[in-house]
């Protein structure tokens, strides 16, 4: 909460991963993170948790790229110190009490760490700085683009390596959905197609709970089993644990202490986890792939800061025309008619409906024949009310 101008008092919450810290984040606490280039999702999940303020180890924007989780936070009222250094987290314990004054970060009497609290000039500038470095970004995407393309030739061709799994996948519709932009709205608005299809529906680590709190169940979850609750790992789904090339899986681990390694296999493969969640539903035979939240674009790709999104891109053209992505698709449905439009459009018809009765003869017959009923009935109603004469004794 704020105490005065300029200064913010709450609870730390300390979480070098943000996606991990979110959960646990209450209203008006201060989330403690180490997140260089703080990207649009990770944002949009802070501004959901409503922190009074977000306190950095590392450089929210590092000038990379220009990113637009920054600029998020500070337009939602939320106050952001950066680059406060690895001592940060060596003074802060999680639970203490925080003050924030300017780039001064206090627990009790001390003084924790020291960053630059950021503003929306200084935010504006640092993107505007940051734009002079695409060109770098875009030739090393390309190069990661054609390293990965020769590597993984067999994989992106032919379907080499792909796991038997035992969900039926064959000529069957399969959705496909990651905890990416837009992911809520857009499984919103993607109801009617889960209820009248009855897809295969494929969750990609945290985007299993995503389909989970949206009401439904994930008959497979595809990832590294690292930011996917228990819960949703007990659903029943199939597991498909995305390894290194050399075959190693750490998420196995986590697995067999779950006592669900039975229910798993491995799928070893570069690249990221909607990659191969694209790639197995393509090479088992999918009849459309229906993709939500994943990353298609370029602001998605150097979001995700790792160059590793350059097999995405050659697994969409992999996938071809069977994927529909829809990220996005809630947009084209914001602008919905309202109330008064809908009276309004009624009335008209009904207007038009009218002035085409009146044209023919039958028309105007059923008009006077309803104008004398009217008068019948308002004669009625009237008469409830006249004066009767008195009668005399």
């Amino acid at each position: 909460m704020s105490v005065s101008t300029g200064t913010v008092l709450g609870t730390a919450r300390i979480g070098k991963r943000t996606k991990d810290l979110t959960k646990r984040l209450e209203p008006g606490d201060i989330a403690v993170i180490d997140h260089e280039d703080i990207d649009r999702v990770a944002a949009e999940a802070l501004v959901e948790r409503a922190p009074a303020a977000v306190v950095n180890a590392a450089r929210s924007t590092s000038g990379r790229y220009p990113n637009a989780g920054p600029q998020i936070l500070v337009d939602h009222g939320i106050v952001l110190v950066d680059d406060c250094g690895d001592e940060l987290f060596a003074n802060v314990a999680d639970g203490a009490l925080l003050t924030i004054a300017e780039g001064t970060v206090r627990a009790g009497a001390s003084t924790a760490a020291t960053g630059i609290r950021q503003s929306p000039e200084s935010i504006a500038m640092a993107i505007e700085e940051s734009r002079e470095n695409l060109s770098e970004q875009l030739e090393l995407f390309a190069r990661n683009t054609l390293e990965y393309m020769l590597r993984e030739k067999d994989l992106l061709l032919d379907g080499v390596g792909a796991p038997e799994v035992r969900t039926a996948l064959d000529g069957r519709p399969v959705l496909i959905v990651v905890r990416g932009y837009h992911y809520k709205e857009d499984l919103a608005t993607l109801r009617p197609f889960l209820r009248e299809n009855r897809p295969v529906v494929i969750g990609v680590d945290g985007g299993a709970d995503a389909v989970l709190e949206a009401g439904w169940d994930p008959d497979m979850i595809i990832g590294d089993m690292d930011s996917v609750s228990d819960r949703a790992l007990a659903s029943g789904a199939e597991l498909v644990v995305h390894a290194y090339r050399d075959g190693r899986a750490p998420g196995l681990e986590r697995l067999r202490e779950l006592g669900l390694q039975d229910r798993s296999v491995v799928f070893p493969a570069a690249g990221t986890s909607e990659d191969i969640a694209m790639l197995l539903a393509d090479e088992k035979g999918a009849s459309v792939i229906v993709a939500v939240g994943t990353h298609g674009t370029l602001e998605e790709f150097l979001d995700k800061g790792r160059a590793g999104m350059s097999s995405t891109f050659l697994t969409r053209l992999r996938v071809g025309s069977k994927l529909v992505d829809a990220k996005g698709v809630s947009r084209l449905y914001r602008q919905r008619i309202s109330t008064p439009q809908l009276v309004l459009l009624a009335v008209a018809g009904l207007l038009a409906l009218a002035v085409a009765m009146w044209a023919t003869p039958g028309g105007q017959a059923t008009f006077q024949l309803l104008g004398a009923r009217w008068d019948d009935a308002l004669s009625w109603f009237t008469s409830l009310f006249a004066t009767r004469p008195a009668t005399g004794t």
